[in-house]
């Protein structure tokens, strides 16, 4: 993708897209099922995103992704941290 496309994006979002691509690349490999991994994962997303994550949503996500076996996904945590 062109560079345009990502200064956009960046825009749009606040989101720097070096961090965004970051964590994707450090997600390739990642066990889901392992608790830390997936609480270091939302806690980097939250961290990107600058949207704090209180220990009760965290848990929430968590439990949703290791016990229920969701898929992690940016859209599945953004709509997990934005629920009120």
């Amino acid at each position: 993708m062109d560079n345009g496309f990502f200064k956009n994006v960046e825009k749009k979002t606040g989101v720097n897209m070096k961090d965004i691509l970051d964590l994707a690349n450090s997600l390739q490999n990642a066990n889901f099922k392992d608790e830390t991994t997936v609480r270091n994962v939302i806690r980097r997303v939250s961290q990107i995103a600058n949207k704090p994550v209180n220990k009760e949503t965290e848990d929430k996500i968590v439990q949703s992704i290791v016990n229920d076996g969701k898929q992690l996904d940016f859209n599945t945590i953004s709509k997990m941290i934005n629920k009120k």
